[in-house]
């Protein structure tokens, strides 16, 4: 059946406060264009992020009362690492406050100038905490993957001739190779276990450890399932330990995949990059078997990470994307295709293709949605990534803008009424202007830059 049934019954609600335009034209200048800047209390539709903006369940709130708040040894550290273990089977397994916290431990320990960490596409914290370590980021992401029309069912491949390449040339500057799974930056496309496994090899030849960003590993398990051949019989449990048995190690940010609000972990293998994590952790997070977390928020996780594997949660997950992309495509709205695992996103380079990239089409797009309806999105385009570290400017490899479905949190109504606001806007797209920076920081300028209209 096409019609989505959300595999759960609502057990509490939160309030919507309901908004006029006019009152969305006055938010928005007060926060000079930049969703970011604007009050939850003042968003209707909140699809800025999937990351800590989950539902938690009745038997995840039921966790929390059991969570053990001692400094060291805390039972729930051993319940968390047992139900990490068991999906992703890696000798060591360390909490921290989130998945950045991660990414700064692991390059910090790994990365350093002149050194090149190559993968699939990095995101934006991953990309500045691997920068920020004086190292580069290489993106090698298949060339199907940076078309959004294309309908390869896994887009988010690794480009393993030029990882190869890059490793037959530059091998003694790269010191791990890093995959995304799901690919966020080019719309939640999946990375297909074939394509793991090869990654896997080539690393290996080389002498690299594989590491794998699997913040929306569940969804990326479940695609596998639905389009890889001989996977179709196979449990999702099953596929995800697969998939991390292929790899040395991994960050996670438990906010996304694991059905948490806040929490991450770096796992891996090797006893000495273990020990040398663990000493960057208790400067920077926390005493290894808490790492900033309380011993709730481990719990948590340890019952979030058994609930995202059930494929009736993760059937509708993937078909509520499904359904805006039908529905867009049916009114002429320009998507990445096919539709992603966590997030929909809109080709706002060829739906506004009137605004040059370099006047961000994306974030005015970001900026109509949230006139028009109250709908607060993110974009992933030329302001997250045009900017070089020389400080000068290019287009970047698209310009999208992606609604990420919080988990747990939104019904088929809201869906709809996103699609109404959505086709508003296509009705009068040729009166939208780019816009331009007045006030940027140096590194992830998305986040606080301040904009003006053209």
């Amino acid at each position: 059946m096409k019609t989505i049934i959300e595999p759960f019954r609502i057990k509490a609600i939160e309030p919507i406060r309901l908004t006029t335009p006019a009152e969305r034209r006055e938010v928005l200048k007060s926060a000079h264009w930049n969703l970011f800047a604007v009050r939850s209390e003042d968003v209707t539709i909140d699809l800025l992020t999937d990351s800590g903006t989950s539902a938690m369940s009745a038997r995840q709130w039921a966790a929390l009362m059991a969570g053990d708040e001692s400094y060291a040894g805390s039972p729930s550290f051993y319940r968390f690492e047992a139900a990490v273990k068991a999906l992703m089977p890696f000798r060591h397994v360390i909490p921290t406050h989130q998945g950045r916290a991660a990414e700064a431990i692991l390059f910090a320990l790994i990365g350093g100038a002149g050194r090149v960490i190559p993968s699939n596409a990095h995101f934006d914290t991953t990309r500045a905490n691997i920068e920020a370590s004086g190292a580069e980021a290489r993106d090698l992401l298949i060339e199907e993957g940076r078309d959004p029309a294309s309908r390869h069912p896994f887009k988010g491949n690794m480009d393993t001739a030029r990882l190869e390449r890059l490793l037959e040339e530059r091998h003694a500057e790269v010191p791990a190779v890093m995959l995304t799974v799901t690919n966020n930056t080019g719309g939640g496309q999946p990375v297909s276990l074939e394509n793991i496994r090869a990654t896997a090899a080539i690393a290996n030849r080389y002498g690299k450890p594989l590491f794998i960003d699997g913040c929306r590993f569940a969804e990326n398990a479940y695609f596998i399932k639905l389009r890889e051949p001989g996977q179709q019989s196979r449990a999702v449990p099953d596929i995800v330990r697969d998939m991390f048995s292929a790899a040395d190690g991994m960050i996670m940010s438990a906010k996304k995949d694991a059905l948490a609000n806040i929490g991450g972990w770096l796992a891996v293998n090797d006893d000495t990059l273990a020990q040398g994590a663990r000493e960057r952790l208790i400067l920077t997070e926390g005493f290894p078997t808490y790492g900033g977390l309380a011993g709730r928020d481990l719990e948590a996780i340890a019952q979030g990470l058994a609930e995202v594997i059930d494929e009736d949660y993760l059937r509708y997950r993937l078909r509520t994307c499904e359904y805006v992309v039908e529905r867009l495509r049916a009114l002429g709205v320009p998507t990445v295709e096919p539709s992603g695992g966590h997030a929909v996103f809109i080709d706002a380079r060829a739906f506004l293709d009137h605004i040059p990239p370099l006047q961000y089409p994306g974030q005015a797009l970001v900026a109509a949605l949230y006139e028009q309806g109250g709908v607060r999105s993110c974009e992933i385009g030329t302001v997250m990534f045009g900017r070089q570290s020389d400080g000068s400017e290019r287009p970047a490899m698209m310009d999208l803008v992606r609604l990420a479905m919080p988990r747990r949190v939104y019904t088929q109504a809201h869906a709809d009424y996103l699609i109404e606001v959505i086709g508003e806007i296509a009705a009068r797209r040729g009166d939208l202007r780019g816009l331009r920076i007045v006030e940027q920081p140096q590194r992830l300028r998305h986040f606080t830059a301040q904009f003006a209209p053209l």
